[in-house]
């Protein structure tokens, strides 16, 4: 009794093995394609649509946006949000100072609207005449050095401008600042150079989180 089971269970083995052999040979060369299509689109997802149009990494370099980010944190840029929405007030954005042909990047705080009027004054900005809060600035602004948006000759940002500026106010080359006078400067920052917002921290892992 014991031999003929074990018989029964051998031919049963048998003929699983045998069953998933003719599972295998019957794949069409039509599956296949589909297969090696799909495994290719996962890969050109991940290495090209991902960071180009949803989400990209960067990484912090200087000390301008001091103390909301630091010297060589990572951080993922959200380059959906603007596709949706516009910008504000306070969002911390990725910036092309240079224009969208060369591969340089700027980290700044958008304080400046399209269409608004700015200056800064004795370390205050004002936004259409109304002083607007300013919580994240660490140090305090040079007046004298400032060569856009001051008290005798506020500037009025075009529908596709934002005047941005570092949260080190003192190291900061930002909206301030002429392209004309200095090469690094980005002057008043153009919708189309936006790359996206910054979205999270990523590392270090115990700052993990939104700036």
């Amino acid at each position: 009794m014991s031999a003929d089971m074990n018989q029964e269970n051998a031919n049963v083995i048998d003929d699983m093995k045998e069953n998933r052999k003719a599972v295998r040979k019957k794949r069409s060369p039509v599956s296949i394609v589909i297969e090696l299509l799909i495994y290719a689109f996962i890969v050109f997802f991940c290495l090209y649509i991902f960071p180009t149009y949803i989400m990209e990494r960067t990484v912090v370099s200087g000390e301008s946006m001091e103390d909301t980010l630091h010297h060589n944190e990572s951080l993922l840029v959200n380059k959906l949000s603007y596709r949706f929405g516009d910008p504000e007030r306070y969002d911390i954005i990725v910036f092309r100072p240079k224009g969208q042909n060369v591969d340089e990047y700027y980290v700044k705080r958008i304080y400046g609207l399209p269409g608004e009027t700015i200056y800064i004054d004795k370390n205050s900005i004002y936004v259409n005449g109304e002083k607007v809060d300013d919580p994240y600035a660490k140090d305090a602004m040079d007046d004298d050095l400032i060569e856009i948006g001051t008290p005798d000759k506020p500037y009025t940002l075009k529908e596709n401008e934002y005047y941005v500026l570092g949260d080190h106010r003192s190291v900061s080359m930002d909206s301030r600042y002429s392209p004309e006078s200095d090469e690094d400067a980005p002057g008043p920052v153009k919708r189309e150079n936006i790359v996206g917002k910054v979205f999270i921290r990523i590392w270090p892992l115990n700052k993990f989180g939104t700036p």
